[in-house]
């Protein structure tokens, strides 16, 4: 078969769903694909540009998969614009002299931050907030101008609040200039917009509306701008966010049609006047109208990727409904928000002295929802934006009353859209349960559903509540409790062993699931070791005896390195007990040295000569803090900016020993350059010049997760303070070999809600979180020095009557003990992976 091939002139984030899509679908592999992207760095999350302030790095934006690695029919050209197309030829000329020709040519050039004609509008201290490097510019312009200097933000919509936002983490004081007489005025009505002020406002916003900006002068190294009624800011820099506009100079100067108001013109295809050549997201002009959503530009993505593998797909409109978080203020919008339609009548319920706005928008018979607004609280967004143009299921003044009825997930029909941004109804949703799909994680991988802003995440768990699912938060068949219930149980009633809290908690004798997690809570809640007396019971292979079991029933052991470090004298007696316990040396990811090949009756010998060289245990084989890996820092690179190594160092032996619902890693890296791979751990520390980011709930495994920002510029007292809170929160909340990214996606509230309780102490337990990591640290042991000292636990590292002094390579172990295993080919049967 003939490959055909398609050019991708953009890599924004309907560019990349486009190629998604494509690939997802062309399984006979028909298609080609070209991609070509202006800026340097692949797709990133332009809606969640305003997170890259403190952050400062790229990398927290990429969008999963996009530089599609080992895909060998996607060809991704960055800093390589399209500087001209020959229709007749179809071929397209690049920046960089290349020509590609095409089978078919979808532009997604996007759209540009449109500057007003102002006097002084080109001026050095001048900016746009619509790239990583537009931002990377006013920061460096902020900087320069130091703490409390003022920035004027021209536009008051959307962006130009997100604009104010990032002048105000950066320490400056934003004004914002807004020619309407409110603040959003697409989004939200007077009222609305009255609310908002006031609430921004209390933040540090000057805000200045019904008023246009003049000129902008430069004077003696500071700026004036200068507003139409007269006034002036002394200021330091402009930044514009006065609207966008279609990027469409391409499509102009092939001679392609476009739309009355600028864009690629097309029809419902997504087709545009040359047959050859698609239009999708913001540049596109469907049937002359553009749209400035995500979740519009996502249709028009995957309807071009269906037309060219033979599909009849049609835009069927779009859905304009926003929600939105401004600098910390909840702001929704959606349908007929401004009650246009014929007959509409609103519904408002305005309280000042909350700081909060509803308004319904219904038709003339009060029953059927047109459109609201919500500003200040927005949790009934989720919930009414699927019932636009369907009939209420109760009073509408009730339904936004905070005592009045809640609408729910049941009342929404099957055809309902619950994730707006992947088109994805409550029927698909309903089905994927049916199917099977039990958790939030599952739904998502079946639908797509909650994968883009995530604000449909509540009603979906409204959906898996209310299925008839059987959603058992029991332990397992011994517990009725959760991991999370039994732990504040053991808590509360200072229960210390496992008979006493199944005698009284629990039923039956337990199994290989309950015990090794209340071993584990145990652990977590007192100083004992895990071997004291009745603990040594409940774990399973890997702590019963301290190591990890190798396939062919050998151990492991890893001595701890903090932060990677170690000395001369250590490495020796490292090298010497391999030579001569004849073991294996292998360097690990985590910056430490494995020794492989060891006997159950080995390892006390083994780790007394280790202990005896001032080394602890590694925590290896433990469900808990494992490495905490680091870069060299400043203290050698020429880059670094910040003591990533004493960090480091710092925190393994701040967390060492620290048991968890599964094992937890660290990195700390010196600078943005990121050499410790901070982001994919679940605690992640990277240095700025302003301090310490933090990362959080980042994991390799079958299921990578980037790390998320969790505080930014944080001095090391801060930083050490938040991490306190967070692991502990994870300990005592997560479910039962729950990883910290699993445990972050099925939080209620999310990333917000785990920022609330680590930095700002809302639900008032930081104190009782910080005061448990102090009781861990000042009570720490070493495990293995704890084994060498106790006669009674060194009887138990003993393989089995008879031993050999070689290893059996046809032995292997599990929770039982030793088993037989058939040999294959001269090796070993692999056990079963735990």
């Amino acid at each position: 078969m003939t490959t055909k091939t398609v050019v991708v002139v953009g890599h924004g984030m309907v560019g990349h769903r486009f190629v998604e899509a494509l690939r997802a679908r062309d399984e006979a592999g028909q298609w080609n694909i070209v991609v070509l992207g202006e800026e340097t760095l692949p797709a990133y999350d332009r809606v969640g540009l305003s997170s890259y302030v403190g952050a400062w790095d790229p990398g927290a934006l990429a969008l999963p998969g996009n530089e599609y690695a080992g895909d060998s029919l996607v060809d991704l050209r960055l800093g390589q614009r399209a500087e001209s197309i020959d229709r007749d030829a179809r071929k397209v000329t690049t920046s960089v002299g290349e020509v590609i020709g095409y089978d078919a040519l979808v532009m997604a050039t996007g759209s540009y931050a449109f500057v007003p004609p102002v006097p002084g509008h080109d001026l050095p201290e001048c900016f746009v907030y619509r790239t990583i490097e537009d931002l990377d510019g006013i920061r460096a312009a902020a900087e320069a101008a130091g703490p409390g200097a003022v920035g004027v933000v021209v536009g008051g919509g959307l962006l130009g609040l997100e604009a104010a936002n990032a002048l105000r983490l950066l320490g400056m004081t934003p004004h914002v200039v807004e020619f309407a007489p409110r603040l959003m005025p697409v989004q939200v009505d007077e009222g609305g917009g009255a609310i908002l002020e006031r609430l921004v406002s209390k933040l540090g916003l000057h805000v200045h509306t019904g008023v246009a900006t003049s000129s902008i002068a430069a004077t003696d190294g500071a700026l004036q701008v200068t507003l139409s009624d007269d006034s002036v800011i002394d200021a330091s820099l402009v930044v514009f966010s006065a609207g966008i506009r279609p990027q469409d100079q391409l499509a102009r100067d092939c001679g392609l049609d476009v739309g009355p108001r600028g864009g690629v013109l097309t029809d419902l295809a997504m087709q545009s006047s040359d047959p050859h050549i698609y239009a999708i997201g913001e540049c596109a002009a469907v049937e002359g109208s553009c749209y400035g959503l995500v979740a519009p530009g996502y249709t028009t993505a995957e309807i071009v990727a269906d037309r060219l593998l033979g599909g009849a797909g049609e835009f069927p409109g779009a859905d304009l409904s926003t929600k939105l978080k401004l600098l910390g203020v909840d702001v929704a919008s959606f349908g007929d928000a401004h009650a246009e339609s014929p007959g509409a009548l609103s519904v408002v319920l305005n309280d000042a002295a909350k700081g909060t706005y509803a308004k319904l928008v219904v038709s003339d018979d009060a029953k059927t929802l047109l459109g609201g607004i919500l500003v200040g609280d927005a949790s009934a967004y989720a919930t009414l934006r699927p019932l636009v143009g369907r009939e209420l299921p109760g009073d509408p003044a009730s339904l936004i009353s905070p005592a009045g009825e809640k609408v729910g997930a049941a009342a929404l029909p099957d055809e309902a859209e619950v994730c707006s941004c992947n088109a994805v109804t409550k029927g698909a949703i309903c089905g994927a349960i049916k199917e099977g799909a039990c958790d939030i994680a599952q739904v998502k991988a079946c639908t797509n559903a909650g994968t883009t802003c995530g604000g449909c995440l509540p009603t979906i768990k409204q959906l898996l509540a209310s299925s008839g699912v059987e959603l058992s938060k029991a332990l397992c068949e011994h517990f009725e409790q959760s991991r999370a219930e039994l732990f504040q149980i053991v808590q509360a009633t200072n229960t210390r062993t496992f008979s006493a809290l199944i005698a009284k908690y629990g039923k039956g004798s337990g199994c290989d699931i309950c015990k090794p997690v209340v071993a584990s809570i145990l652990a977590s809640t007192d100083s004992d070791h895990v071997l004291h007396r009745q603990q040594a019971a409940l774990q399973d292979t890997n702590d019963h005896f301290l190591a990890n079991i190798q396939k062919n029933g050998t151990y492991s052991v890893v001595p701890r390195m903090p932060g990677g470090e170690c000395t001369p004298e250590q490495l020796i007696i490292i090298g010497e007990v391999a030579r001569d316990f004849g073991l294996y040396v292998k360097m690990t990811g985590g910056q430490r040295i494995d020794l492989f090949g060891a006997r159950v009756e080995q390892l006390p010998a083994i780790w007394q000569r280790l202990v005896d060289a001032g080394m602890e245990s590694g925590q290896a084989y433990g469900k808990s803090v494992r490495t905490v890996k680091s870069c060299v820092g400043s203290t050698w690179c020429r880059y670094g900016v910040q003591d990533s190594v004493g960090m480091a160092v710092n925190l393994e032996l701040r967390y060492r020993g620290l048991r968890s619902p599964h094992k937890l890693k660290f990195g700390v890296s010196g600078c943005a350059r990121e050499c410790a791979e901070a982001r994919g751990k679940d605690v992640g520390v990277i240095a700025t010049e302003n301090g310490w980011n933090l990362y959080v709930c980042g994991n390799g495994g079958q299921s990578p997760k980037h790390a998320v920002l969790l505080a930014g510029g944080l001095d090391d007292e801060t930083l050490v303070r938040y991490i306190d809170r967070f692991l502990m929160f994870y300990i005592r909340t997560a479910d039962r070999l729950q990883r910290t990214a699993p445990w972050l996606e099925a939080m209620d509230g999310g990333l917000d809600h785990l920022k609330a309780v680590v930095c700002e102490d809302s639900l008032g337990i930081a104190a009782d979180l910080e005061a448990a990591m102090a009781r861990h640290v000042q009570n720490y042991k070493d495990e293995w020095a704890g084994v060498l000292e106790d006669p009674e636990k060194l009887s138990r590292f003993v393989s089995f009557v008879n031993a050999p002094d070689v290893a059996d390579p046809t032995v292997t172990f599990d929770e039982s003990g030793p088993r037989k295993v058939p040999v294959l080919m001269g090796m070993p049967a692999m056990p079963a992976e735990k």
